[in-house]
């Protein structure tokens, strides 16, 4: 299997900041980690090769990011809108230095954005951030109210990092018509505590003409056996 590291560091964020890439063709997918991941994270849980039949054949290209979740969301020392300021920096980074990097590597025009727990937030948020660079979503047993993360408190960064609320007044109609041509997956546990909020979501989403699949499985199932599983279910769609 093509495996490639890259590292540099971020004019965004001002500091090093590594990518692991897997595969070498096919649809490029974002993989954002878990709370306590890193870009590591998917090489170590061998999700590579759980994926590798997508990786081989050239249909799938995996970029697996880091995150700066001890500067941003889980920095209870600054300010929740400090807190998102430092996310809004990080979606940048994303933005325009991840993006190029996966188009210089792999001219595919179909980019997924996945992840599990808080990584699925933050593939959800750059997502919907980004509906014209992002064309499937996969969030597998995620929360998609980051005022969980801000003890209720909202601003402008804030909502500008809570799809939460800003798909709820969402009114741009060429914005709604670049959502509603994304594919969207939504997998949680029925006993996941999230469950009701990615029900409400779902909802949400719905009310605004943006059709998605909400994946209802039993039990908790959040964690890695899950995972795998959900994400050979559903890396090629709704199925």
């Amino acid at each position: 299997m093509h495996h490639e590291h890259h590292s540099w560091m971020s004019p965004a964020l001002g500091r090093e900041m590594p990518v692991e890439v897997f595969g070498h063709a096919g649809a490029r997918m974002l993989v954002f980690p878990t709370t306590l991941g890193s870009a590591y994270e998917w090489r170590d849980r061998h999700m590579p090769d759980l994926l590798a039949d997508h990786l081989d054949q050239g249909w799938l290209q995996m970029f697996c990011v880091d995150h700066v979740h001890d500067e941003s969301w889980y920095n209870k020392s600054i300010h929740p809108g400090a807190r998102a300021w430092r996310h809004l920096q990080y979606d940048q980074y994303l933005l325009t230095e991840v993006l190029p990097l996966t188009e210089r590597l792999n001219p595919h025009p179909f980019v997924i954005a996945a992840g599990a727990s808080f990584g699925a937030y933050h593939a959800a948020t750059f997502g919907f951030r980004h509906p014209e660079r992002v064309h499937r979503i996969i969030g597998l047993s995620g929360m998609y109210d980051v005022k969980s993360m801000t003890e209720g408190y909202s601003d402008l960064n804030v909502y500008g990092c809570n799809p939460f609320d800003f798909m709820r007044h969402e009114h741009d109609p060429a914005r709604l018509a670049s959502f509603r041509r994304q594919d969207i997956i939504l997998a949680i546990g029925k006993d996941d505590p999230s469950y009701l909020n990615n029900v409400e979501f779902s909802g949400i989403l719905w009310n605004q003409g943006i059709g998605n699949a909400l994946r209802e499985w039993d039990g908790w199932a959040h964690d890695w056996p899950y995972w795998e599983k959900m994400i050979r279910m559903y890396i090629g769609g709704h199925d």
